[in-house]
């Protein structure tokens, strides 16, 4: 198997808000906040249902991975409920291999409210149900062996469980990346986080907010020192300057694709990480890799969800 992805197994389901309703709820534009199941109904009491989908970030990055013809799989923890059958289902649909067995448990799916403003920032509340109670009995050892590639979301650090499952991923991982998956996040964990991509990881993906926010930078040049002397892959996104990746001395940059209709920007991160582990993993340049990153990338923001067909 070329990917094997490991992350929050979710629940999308996407409505259209005004501003006014973000400053209505107390909630912070382009970030994920984590609620109770009592919160997440709250919200949703008010809301129209546009679409629903299997997500989770990893998720979606490991199907835009199998949409390039690349033979992936998904760890990740649901429930034998309805949401969780679908949930699997739409995996399997996209050709993706399932290596979790669900049963009946005591919490949920997990779902996760994405809430599209009309500038098409994506804000989203999450319930993770049983998502986050993932642990080490739960991942399949023999498909991280066989996998080339294990790809992990920063958000699994959420739980203490999920720490010791991540751990164990990345020490028997032929390859391991992950993506830093939010600034609140990288903050919560930041010596961790910090540990794991100076000593453990071999890819990091992370956003330009991210990685300041990780290593304290003044200004982007402390990012470039900080990759330069790293002496692994750092794949940085940033927005309308567009991206780069920096390995050792070996420093390129990506445009963005111009003169696009951006919908909705739930999927970027999660397609650009994709396009850059289908360039990488096939022998791409880094160069290659990241052009076809933006490429993913580019094609999703000009539709609504995180799914190209």
């Amino acid at each position: 198997m070329k990917i094997l992805g490991m992350g929050n197994a979710i629940v999308d389901v996407i409505c259209r808000v005004k501003d006014d309703f973000l400053v209505k709820n107390n909630l912070t534009k382009s970030t994920m906040k984590l609620v109770d199941e009592a919160e997440l109904k709250n919200l949703l009491s008010n809301l129209k249902i546009e679409e629903t989908i299997s997500g989770g970030s990893v998720a979606n990055s490991i199907v835009g991975i199998a949409q390039l013809g690349n033979d992936v799989g998904f760890i990740g923890k649901i429930c034998d409920d309805e949401f969780g059958n679908k949930y699997e289902e739409g995996l399997k649909k996209e050709r993706v291999k399932y290596f979790y067995s669900k049963k009946k448990e005591k919490l949920p799916t997990g779902t996760c409210l994405v809430l599209i403003t009309p500038d098409s920032e994506r804000t989203m509340c999450t319930f993770l149900g049983i998502a986050n109670k993932i642990n080490v009995r739960d991942i399949d050892i023999n498909s991280i062996k066989k996998s080339e590639i294990v790809f992990l979301e920063g958000y699994l650090w959420d739980g203490n469980e999920q720490k010791k499952a991540i751990e164990k991923a990345i020490n028997i991982s032929n390859i391991s990346a992950m993506s830093l998956s939010d600034k609140f996040c990288v903050d919560r964990h930041k010596n961790d986080f910090l540990g794991l991509v100076k000593n453990k990881l071999d890819i990091t993906f992370a956003n330009e907010q991210e990685i300041h926010s990780l290593i304290d930078a003044k200004n982007f040049d402390d990012v470039i020192s900080f990759g330069k002397n790293l002496g692994k892959i750092l794949v940085i996104t940033r927005g309308e300057k567009g991206s780069i990746v920096i390995n050792k001395n070996e420093v390129i940059q990506c445009g963005i694709q111009k003169n696009l209709k951006i919908v909705d920007l739930t999927g970027a991160g999660d397609l650009f990480a994709a396009g850059f582990l289908h360039g990488y993993i096939n022998k791409l340049s880094n160069k290659d890799s990241l052009a076809k990153g933006t490429e993913m990338s580019s094609k999703i923001i000009q539709k609504i969800g995180a799914r190209l067909s």
